[in-house]
């Protein structure tokens, strides 16, 4: 970025105390990359435990797997507005926030140290604002993407910018494979942008104001975003599966049960059968119309049972 101006004149010899908020494995990248640094994290805020399995056995975050096994302090606040957890957080002392896929912070927090609080968020900004900016990218069928740097503000993902890099997404990458390239390359951008918020020597740029017609969203993922339209051309349908791999999950209906797809393939032959009809040897393949051609599935998981191979799901499957 090469407008805007230094947000304020650094200390010489003194690096920046630093808390880091984060949840889930994305944010474990980012946090590693500052310890092994030297960056003094003197802090680190992530979700509560919460009960998971048969069990409801209380499951820790990413981030906080990471914090104890490196003996950070770590803070759970179950609100943000807590009178506690804000009189912790101010004690700690820091320079600068740093946070990645967290939650919503409110003014009384973000604005707390004196350099403020950079977010890592996985587009690039301006589009793509929201919660699931890869899934979305793929779902859109966008051939690049990217990480962003930026300070937060009130209204979400629209600070001032510091750092950008853009990616390359493959046209069989699924959100799960850019996930995981992303998260290291995100880590990369943000040892980069603290390093040059201590420096004193960095620069901010707004974002650039777009039509609302022209901004692309990226909302939180529910459950029947997955449901597969057969209605679709099969690039569309291709891309709603490649986006929603491994999680959620694209799904349609296969004799009254719902069929996961993490893995297809797209076959241009014409299809002689409406939408949505399904055809399969019970053997090696099993594919489905669209608008102008065909999905052959490569990897499944029927309601009720394990992800596995077509060819393993057909052999143990009942014709209806």
């Amino acid at each position: 970025m090469t407008t805007g101006t230094s947000r304020h004149t650094p200390l010489p010899g003194k690096k920046l105390r630093i808390v880091f908020m984060g949840t889930p494995e994305f944010a474990v990248p980012s946090l590693d990359i500052l310890i092994k640094n030297g960056w003094p994290v003197v802090g680190v805020v992530t979700a509560p435990d919460k009960p998971s399995g048969r069990g409801l056995k209380l499951q820790q975050s990413a981030v906080k797997e990471y914090a104890v096994a490196n003996d950070l302090p770590v803070l759970q606040p179950p609100k943000l507005r807590d009178p506690g957890f804000l009189e912790e957080l101010r004690a700690l002392g820091a320079d600068l926030q740093v946070v990645v896929a967290f939650r919503m912070l409110p003014e009384v927090v973000w604005a707390m140290p004196r350099l403020g609080t950079i977010n890592l968020h996985g587009s690039l900004l301006p589009q793509y604002r929201g919660a699931a900016p890869i899934n979305w990218a793929i779902i859109n069928g966008e051939k690049e993407t990217g990480v962003t740097t930026f300070l937060l503000q009130q209204e979400i993902d629209t600070g001032s910018m510091l750092f950008q890099e853009r990616m390359p997404i493959r046209r069989d990458e699924t959100a799960g494979e850019l996930h995981d390239e992303m998260m290291h390359t995100g880590a990369k951008l943000l040892l980069k942008t603290v390093e040059a918020m201590a420096a004193g020597g960095y620069t901010t740029s707004p974002q650039p104001e777009l039509p609302e017609s022209q901004l692309k969203r990226a909302p939180k993922l529910f459950k029947e975003d997955g449901k597969i339209d057969w209605q679709q051309d099969t690039a569309a349908v291709y891309n709603r599966i490649r986006g929603l791999g491994p999680y959620p999950g694209a799904w349609t209906w296969l004799q009254d049960k719902t069929l996961k797809i993490f893995r297809a393939e797209k076959e241009r032959m014409p299809p002689r059968a409406d939408p949505g009809a399904w055809d399969t040897d019970y053997k090696s393949f099993l594919r489905f119309a669209c608008a102008d051609g065909w999905i052959r599935v490569l990897e499944v998981q029927l309601e009720g049972k394990k992800r596995m191979p077509v060819g393993e799901f057909l052999r143990g499957y009942r014709r209806g």
